[in-house]
């Protein structure tokens, strides 16, 4: 029985070996990787008065940090369908100070919660300190 296994086990493992070699060791048929394309000589430009950029300057043709960040966030300026043209001509223009009105405590608003009240009012930092609390 236990020469049958061994018997078995090597017919199956040099089986398995032939069917890797293909048609021998050195046959070399297949595309070799390096003679597939040549490389081009390297060119000096043809323009010399270009100057480095300054350190910390942004480069010219991705704008600004902040220019960046509008564009990730709302997608810049983009066409707008005749609804939201409609919708928006009749909601008119915003106030000037809207902004500074938003956090009068004469402003009226609805209440979201403890929960949105908390998160409002969670203290500012990068959260390395900050702790987990389960409610109960």
């Amino acid at each position: 029985m236990r020469k049958l296994k061994t018997v078995i086990l090597l017919t199956t493992g040099s089986a398995m070996l032939a069917a890797c070699g293909g048609s021998g060791i050195f046959n070399r048929d297949r595309p070799d990787e390096f003679a597939v394309q040549r490389q081009a000589p390297l060119v000096v430009p043809p323009d010399f008065s270009l100057q480095p950029p300054a350190p910390g300057a942004p480069r010219p043709t991705e704008g600004t940090a902040q220019e960046q960040a509008l564009d990730a966030l709302f997608g810049g300026p983009a066409a707008r369908s005749e609804i939201e043209k409609s919708a928006l001509d009749r909601a008119g223009a915003a106030a000037p100070g809207i902004r500074s009105q938003v956090g009068d405590p004469g402003t009226n608003t609805v209440a979201k919660g403890s929960v949105t009240r908390d998160i409002i009012a969670a203290p500012e930092g990068d959260g390395q300190a900050a702790q987990t609390v389960i409610p109960g």
